[in-house]
């Protein structure tokens, strides 16, 4: 999740990272100042053997964005598999987002992602990300998104990890990237001392069509160690509609965790 826009290119950053391991109940996936003001969803759905929140905002709106996030707009079907959709609500004239966290806390050990999508030609307001998030905006956070940052011209994938509250800044990494198919693995491994990234094409368990891959080891001691639950979510950058105008859809076949 991020209200961060990136300024560099095809780089990357080294400035900072942090993690630890998986138990009870997740925290406010908001900041503090958002969190009484934004709805809460009663709504639980089960998917790849865990128990996730579907947020809905209702009416309002609540970050990343501002969006609105609709609770319908995220559903498993009989297959296993959540569908994340950006919708546009024909009564308000409001586009709808998704957003899923688990109820369980997750930390170090290896974080993977199925996603069917053309991930790789989104438009320029689109956002995907998936991630480990504390609840503390802009710290404790490691994502993998799929965002332009309403620019055509930057980047399409990036990695980042947020460091814990030391007054560091964020490590970051993106690279364009394209794809044949609509169908590829992302993941990352957190570990006391790095995260390491990795985006391949297809569906596999392993470094198969690798075409990303980044890794977060300085400085250790920004390494969050914190047990964290895990966002989904579809947004529109800066709460702004979609340049071209379209709906869009991802499909998450599998989420997968592996202690460590």
């Amino acid at each position: 999740m991020k209200n961060f826009v990136y300024a560099m290119a095809v780089v990357v950053l080294v400035a900072g990272c942090q993690k630890n391991s998986a138990t009870d109940e997740a925290p406010s996936p908001t900041s503090p100042s958002e969190a009484a003001s934004q709805a809460r969803a009663s709504t639980t759905v089960q998917f790849s053997g865990y128990t996730w929140t579907i947020r809905n905002t209702g009416t309002a709106t609540g970050g990343p964005g501002p969006n609105v996030f609709n609770g319908s707009n995220a559903w498993v079907d009989a297959n296993g598999w959540l569908h994340l959709k950006i919708t546009k609500n024909a009564t308000t004239g409001k586009w709808n987002c998704a957003e899923i966290y688990s109820t369980q806390n997750f930390g170090y050990g290896t974080y993977q992602w199925q996603v069917e999508g053309a991930i790789g030609s989104f438009d320029k307001n689109i956002v995907l990300g998936l991630f480990n998030y504390s609840g503390n905006d802009q710290y404790d956070e490691m994502d993998i998104e799929f965002a332009r940052w309403g620019n055509a011209a930057w980047p399409n994938l990036n990695y980042t990890v947020w460091p814990a509250a030391n007054g560091q800044g964020p490590w970051e990494y993106s690279k364009e990237f394209s794809l044949n198919g609509t169908y590829t693995t992302h993941r990352f491994t957190r570990s006391p001392n790095s995260v390491v990234f990795k985006s391949v094409g297809g569906f596999y368990n392993d470094d198969t069509n690798l075409f990303a891959s980044a890794t977060c080891s300085s400085p250790t001691s920004s390494i969050s160690t914190l047990s964290m639950p895990i966002h989904m979510n579809l947004w529109l950058y800066d709460g702004n509609a979609p340049s071209d105008g379209k709906e869009v859809e991802v499909i998450i076949h599998n989420f997968k965790y592996t202690a460590r």
